[in-house]
């Protein structure tokens, strides 16, 4: 925490300027899934240095009109808050969940990459970032 002169908080200083999100959840947690791209996308509208990891369950949204088909009542529209998340961050799917359900690098939305356990540690530790599960 960053204290100023005054004795306030600097909060401006003290947040995180990079937040990595991992999801793991799909249609199978629906609430969480959408929780974790509706952050994603508020962060990304302030100005933050976005990074959303797609594993498990919700590796199916990186195929193109996956995210149409997913509903959840009183909440934005998952394929516009990925389309947010692709014009000002990066959506990236893990490898071996891509692996696992036979998701190629020629099948999934353009923007998105794929990349492994060793990218995301790296990104998770970066200077000035907060990173967290869904």
């Amino acid at each position: 925490m960053i204290v100023t002169v005054a004795g306030c908080i600097d909060y401006d200083s003290a947040m995180a300027k990079k937040l990595v999100i991992k999801v793991t959840a799909g249609a199978d947690a629906p609430e969480r899934c959408s929780q974790a791209f509706t952050v994603a996308a508020v962060a990304v509208a302030s100005g933050v240095d976005v990074s959303v990891w797609l594993t498990g369950e919700s590796a199916w949204f990186a195929l193109p009109g996956r995210a149409a088909e997913f509903e959840l009542p009183h909440a934005a529209p998952l394929p516009e808050l990925i389309e947010s998340l692709l014009a000002g961050g990066r959506l990236t799917l893990c490898t071996q969940c891509a692996a696992r359900r036979d998701i190629t690098e020629k099948d999934v939305l353009e923007g998105v990459r794929i990349a492994g356990a060793q990218v995301f540690v790296q990104e998770a530790l970066a200077d000035d970032t907060q990173a967290l599960v869904y």
